[in-house]
């Protein structure tokens, strides 16, 4: 019996549309042509930072998210930025009594925005707050700390199989691997990502006939 439902942030509560749009409009450069380059290095299994790599080589990751926060042009996240499924699934598990977490690779600063936002969810938590990163076994010992529940009653739902399903399997914790954005769609269908998910979704409404069933 599934007693906590996690999450990840981004693509599969969020979209990813705003993010790399501002960073095209920030290295001044077409969103379409930065688009594209994420979606090339994703096919490599590359992180997607390495787009920004190639747009401008050699670039300090960290330190122009620093200048873009100092120039007012940093981190932003609204209702808008959420997928339709998001509430109405996650106020779905709230009523059947399952605790909801929210934990991703995302910073301190989208922390605090995911928490503006008031999302019907126990507990939001950020990568960035944590110190530690998917897909490393730390992370996952932090999802099972605040999941308070056993490995096999918590359930981590994403997108991305290196950074989601995979590390998640390997801690022990049961996994829906959701089929939306650029990394869900492409490795929908790999059989190492059949063979590790328990559950493959295409909306996080689904979810709730898992805990049902």
């Amino acid at each position: 019996m599934i007693e906590t439902i996690v999450f990840d942030v981004g693509e599969t509560l969020t979209r990813d549309d705003r993010y790399w749009a501002s960073w095209a409009d920030w290295l001044d450069i077409p969103r379409h042509t930065l688009s594209a380059l994420v979606g090339a290095v994703v096919a490599q299994g590359k992180d997607n930072a390495e787009a920004l790599r190639l747009v401008r080589p050699g670039i300090d990751v960290a330190a122009e998210y620093q200048a873009r926060e100092t120039a007012g042009r940093g981190e932003a996240l609204d209702e808008s930025d959420l997928y339709d499924d998001v509430r109405p699934a996650l106020s779905a598990l709230r009523e059947l009594g399952v605790r909801v977490v929210v934990a991703g690779n995302q910073t301190v600063r989208a922390g605090q925005l995911l928490r503006d936002l008031d999302l019907p969810a126990d507990l939001v938590v950020t990568s960035g707050e944590w110190g530690v990163a998917k897909p490393q076994p730390e992370f996952f010992r932090r999802v099972l700390d605040v999941a308070q529940a056993a490995p096999h009653a918590t359930l981590y739902v994403g997108d991305h199989p290196a950074n989601d399903v995979f590390p998640a399997a390997a801690a022990g914790l049961r996994t829906a691997h959701v089929r939306r954005g650029p990394w869900g769609r492409l490795w929908a269908d790999a059989d190492d990502v059949v063979a590790a998910a328990d559950w493959r979704i295409d909306s996080l409404t689904q979810l709730t006939g898992i805990i049902d069933g």
